[in-house]
């Protein structure tokens, strides 16, 4: 079930949010609150009389339902369990002005830098041990990669909710039907096994090192079920024809804690793919919020639309030239 209907994230007061954090861990806050840049969710920075500091989400109203949630909690904990380093939620699933919420204690790192060959081994070895994990429980609550369930799910949103402007819209129609063409069954021929736990947003900006050099991954918020290269190829410096030095460092660590089928790479590029086509979405579904306007004040224009579906084309050569076959 998810979060009640009625609740904006203008309902998100200073009362509320202290409120809710304070009666679902039990501390006493000092009262400042600190917005952190999220704009699919809202986060917030607060801190107790004790001077601990926690980080508090506020999911997005309608977005996951309370067991999707609990998937996200029963991954961490399945990390944790065998001292994989993620930041563990404190409590349960809460709930306060019609949202879902999590409260999480705040670590003190900055963003983990890949420079040296021994870094990317380093990243590798930490999602290969992630995947480990990942493969011994199921998420059934959550979304499955693969372009039927969200890629064509997301580009008739577009296309219904008339966004794309009618400049563009025969061509990114048919850019699109062609790129499903091509990824639907690169997909669909992945064996079951190939699909488990993956992270989902497995980027450099949520791989962080601290004082002591350990690595930490956060963010779990797009965890979904998918094959283990979704959570390889967006840590790239560019196209994968461009990336196989970094990628076979990465695979080199990976290896070390997890089996990866090397065919699989031929996916990158559609990934990428499927993942433009995600943040179209994913801005076209906080269009009207508050201060999204400002933030992207482009953002659905003709200018906006020319450039978005040039890009597309432009990835779509890539699909059409792979040089890696499943």
């Amino acid at each position: 079930m998810a979060a009640p209907n009625g609740a904006s994230f203008e309902s998100l007061t200073p009362e509320l949010i202290l409120g809710a954090v304070e009666k679902h861990t039990g501390v006493f806050l000092d009262g400042v609150i600190n917005p952190y840049n999220s704009y699919v969710n809202r986060v917030f920075g607060v801190t107790d009389e004790d001077e601990k500091d926690y980080i508090v989400k506020f999911y997005r109203r309608g977005r996951w339902s309370r067991d999707a949630i609990a998937d996200e909690f029963a991954f961490l904990a399945d990390c944790g369990s065998v001292e994989i380093p993620v930041v563990m939620p404190m409590g349960t699933i809460g709930e306060a002005g019609g949202f879902y919420f999590a409260v999480f204690p705040r670590i003190r790192a900055r963003t983990f830098d890949i420079i040296t060959d021994e870094d990317w081994i380093r990243v590798g070895s930490l999602v290969g041990r992630i995947h480990g994990v990942a493969k011994k429980n199921a998420a059934p609550h959550r979304l499955r990669c693969n372009p039927e369930e969200t890629t064509s799910r997301y580009i008739a949103n577009l296309l219904d909710n008339r966004l794309v402007h009618p400049d563009c819209l025969e061509d990114f129609s048919r850019i699109c039907a062609e790129a499903l063409s091509i990824v639907n069954p690169l997909l669909a021929s992945l064996p079951a096994a190939a699909f488990h736990r993956i992270h989902g947003d497995c980027h450099r900006g949520n791989i962080l090192t601290g004082k002591d050099n350990a690595l930490t991954i956060i963010d779990f918020d797009d965890m979904m079920t998918g094959p283990a290269i979704q959570d390889l190829w967006l840590l790239l410096p560019g196209h994968i024809d461009d990336s196989m030095l970094e990628m076979n460092l990465i695979l080199e660590g990976y290896g070390e804690f997890s089996e990866f089928d090397r065919r699989t790479v031929a996916l990158v590029e559609p990934l990428r793919f499927m993942r433009n086509i995600y943040f179209l979405n994913w801005c076209a579904i906080q269009k009207d919020d508050a201060g999204f306007a400002a933030r992207f004040p482009d953002w659905g224009n003709r200018a906006f639309w020319i450039t978005e579906t040039e890009d597309l084309s432009s990835q779509l050569d890539y699909l059409r030239h792979t040089s890696v076959y499943l």
